[in-house]
């Protein structure tokens, strides 16, 4: 098994501080000649989406920084790169650690009637647009030509950061409220996607031992398909650029059959995990959350019922800063049916074509678009397309319209600053 080992680039923080130091060493050079025109310079300051955990300690400080760079860094197709793929680098999807400006494109194919069909053999290399090509491939995976009737769909990137939070949470608090919500009857009434770990064992064990085939709680990706940041990096490794490792060794089918440039597993096990390290680490953004009024608004809607605004994490979550808290995640981590207007025709894992996991909202300052597909543009519609035909949260959309000018806008302002 060959494994293939190459520079890093520098981190955005890294640049911001050469750049300081040239602007100190520039100042002092003058400081005997008098005051230096410095107008039209700008400081560099630290993004905020792109920090880490306040008091991380030396060691946790030097897996962000090693992370941050690999998120940022282009793969090349001697480094494994394709045959097919959708981007080349994790920050092209996540710039700043939000959402976009990459998207991914899904297909599937229905009858008549718009149904999924059961059988999906006509996609042989599978429901998900892959167009661009490494090693001279004339085409990539893309939506084929034809009497085929499909369904195509967009998926933004979900944001990275914060996500250190969602995984300590304990299984035993989503299952908490899953059960609470089971009790309701107003509709609103959320699960657990239970999903099979689909990757093989990390040989780094500090969070968790978890192997293939196993049976746990979904957290990451859209529908919640996901467990563990380790797997959502190996899965996303493979996935969108065709990169391989140990727990995710196998090529994605193309369709002209071929392997990539490099042979063999494409990565080793410690840049995934770095990687993972590095979104564990990411801190919430900051936010600027001082209206009370705004947050009582958002619970009478009933919004915080699917956003609940924390969740308790493990006491044993191997990264301490995060352990044993109330992460303010605004998420109940479960899936809601959405009803049809929803619906992409997919399944994930357990979830159905018009299920959705829950979005946490954090970092909404960083958003250009709002919902799974990117189709609102503004808050207040993202909320008023939760309201269609079957959905769950049809009658918290009610509640949103039926409040005053001024108190709706008191409650978009509060979403918008978290």
């Amino acid at each position: 098994m060959r494994h293939e080992l190459f520079a890093l680039p520098l981190s955005h923080s890294c640049s911001a501080v050469i750049f300081a130091a040239f602007l100190v060493s520039a100042c002092s050079a003058d400081d005997a000649a008098g005051p230096r025109d410095l107008s039209g310079v700008t400081l560099v300051r630290e993004d905020r989406g792109d920090a880490p955990l306040g008091k991380l300690p030396a060691e946790w400080l030097k897996r962000f920084k090693g992370g941050d760079a690999l998120f940022e860094h282009s793969y090349l197709e001697t480094q494994g790169l394709g045959p097919v793929f959708i981007r080349s680098s994790c920050g092209s999807c996540h710039e700043d650690d939000a959402r976009g400006p990459g998207a991914v494109r899904k297909m599937v194919l229905v009858d008549d009637s718009g149904a999924p069909l059961a059988d999906q053999s006509g996609l042989p290399f599978g429901n998900t647009v892959r167009p661009q090509t490494a090693r001279g491939l004339e085409r990539g995976v893309t939506v084929p030509e034809g009497e085929h009737k499909l369904l195509v769909s967009t998926r933004m990137p979900p944001a990275v950061f914060g996500r250190g939070y969602i995984e300590a949470i304990a299984d035993s608090e989503i299952l908490r409220v899953e059960a609470e919500q089971a009790q309701r009857d107003d509709g609103i009434s959320g699960r657990v996607n239970w999903v099979i770990y689909e990757s093989h064992r990390n040989e780094d064990s500090r969070f968790h031992s978890h192997d293939r085939g196993e049976r746990l709680i979904g957290r990451f990706g859209l529908k919640a398909r996901i467990a563990t940041l380790d797997d959502f990096t190996a899965d996303a490794m493979q996935g969108d650029m065709g990169i391989t490792s140990d727990m995710r060794p196998n090529e994605l089918p193309n369709p002209a059959g071929e392997e990539d440039e490099l042979p063999g597993v494409d990565l080793a096990p410690e840049p995934i995990n770095l990687i993972a390290d590095y979104m564990r680490a990411l801190r919430i953004p900051s936010r600027k959350v001082g209206d009370a009024k705004g947050a009582e608004l958002f619970e009478q809607a009933q919004c915080g019922v699917c956003h609940t605004p924390t969740l308790h994490t493990s006491p044993e979550y191997a990264l301490p800063l995060l352990a044993d808290i109330e992460a303010p995640v605004y998420t109940d981590l479960l899936l809601h049916d959405m009803g049809p207007e929803f619906s992409d025709g997919l399944t994930d894992q357990s979830a159905g074509h018009s299920e959705w996991r829950t979005a946490p909202l954090l970092g909404m300052r960083f958003m250009r678009s709002y919902l799974h597909d990117g189709r609102a543009q503004t808050l207040e519609e993202a909320i008023e397309l939760h309201g269609g035909e079957g959905s769950e949260a049809a009658g918290s959309v009610q509640r949103f319209k039926a409040l005053d000018d001024a108190s709706r806008e008191r409650l978009l302002a509060f979403v918008a600053a978290l």
